[in-house]
């Protein structure tokens, strides 16, 4: 089985103690974990659940039927899950990998758009990621009982973000200052010369 954030977080939840899915889905919002890990889609925790109990990596450990729920399947780490979350941790904690989002994608593009068009949609990247920027800080602040080491991902959101906003601001003013300018006869010069 392939390493992914939602089943090494899967596995990560379950060192802690047993549960059902929809327990996994609360303690991943509760410790902040659904800012690294998309678990908006409890269809794909299911099927990360499923691959992870089709590889042993989990196994059942009661299925129960409360009068107020549906019936609850109960699972729990298998040693064999342990020993792979530690080897799908380290990785992902040392090698960097090359990851494709969006936003360098359109950046490196960017010269489709006449400058002052760039400085718009721009501006309104910074001021979002301005405001992620705030609810990070204030998500940070609000955390109470949780150990720090449960939410050090969030400080590395918050310190990126601040990153981004920076480097933004930076470019916008760039841009704005006439620093950073393009023009399309310059682009069909330069694709020409290539």
């Amino acid at each position: 089985m392939n390493s992914s954030p939602l089943a090494l977080t899967v596995l990560g939840m379950l060192t802690y103690e047993p549960s059902h899915p929809y327990g996994i889905q609360r303690r991943i919002k509760q410790w902040g974990k659904d800012m690294v890990v998309n678990v908006g889609q409890r269809a794909s925790l299911y099927r990360t659940i499923d691959r992870l109990l089709g590889e042993g990596l989990i196994a059942v450990r009661e299925t129960g039927r409360d009068q107020l729920y549906p019936e609850r399947t109960v699972y729990e780490i298998t040693e064999a899950g342990r020993t792979i979350a530690r080897e799908w941790l380290m990785e992902m904690l040392a090698v960097p990998k090359q990851e494709f989002p969006q936003f360098p994608a359109a950046l490196s593009h960017v010269m489709l758009l006449a400058p002052e068009e760039a400085i718009g949609v721009l501006e309104r990247r910074e001021q979002a990621v301005s405001r992620e920027l705030a609810e990070l800080e204030s998500g940070l602040a609000e955390v109470g009982d949780v150990p720090r080491i449960a939410m050090v991902e969030s400080e590395y959101l918050r310190a990126v973000t601040r990153a981004e906003a920076e480097w933004l601001r930076a470019l916008i003013e760039d841009l704005r200052l006439g620093r950073l300018r393009w023009s399309r006869e310059e682009l069909e010069a330069a694709a020409g010369s290539g």
